[in-house]
């Protein structure tokens, strides 16, 4: 069993975004020599998620809409994490929201897909840098 990691800088300057990191990830796989495994893609901060889905600016629109009824960012007060002099407490909960990770199988050195699944990270309280962890096991 072979194994290949490398990690993505991210900086998003907004506060909140999507990136689809999904040609880093199939650049990852190829440059592995994997053809049959799985691929583990993670963010690797409290404040952003990694997840799987579709590509579509009307449906970040709605992410965005959703995230910010379940966790709206203000008011600050809303929130006893912020008590602490942090201003990022709906950037936690959102990330429970969205997730931490996303596993895809790998065959026949490919990311084994269905119909419009794309790999994203996303921010909820950008202005820094993060890291996205890319780990693949397999033959």
């Amino acid at each position: 069993m072979k194994t290949y990691r490398k990690e993505l800088s991210m900086h998003l300057p907004e506060r909140t975004g999507f990136v689809n990191i999904t040609p880093e990830v199939r650049a990852c796989i190829e440059e592995s020599g994997i053809e049959e495994g799985l691929v583990l893609v993670n963010s690797m901060h409290i404040t952003s998620s990694v997840f799987i889905n579709d590509d579509e600016s009307g449906l970040h629109h709605d992410f965005y809409a959703w995230l910010e009824r379940l966790a709206p960012h203000a008011p600050i007060s809303l929130y006893r994490h912020n008590d602490t002099g942090e201003m990022n407490a709906d950037a936690h909960l959102k990330r429970q929201l969205m997730g931490r990770e996303a596993v895809v199988a790998v065959t026949k050195g490919r990311l084994d897909f269905g119909p419009w699944e794309q790999i994203f990270y996303g921010e909820f309280d950008g202005g820094r840098r993060k890291r996205v962890l890319i780990k693949i096991i397999g033959d």
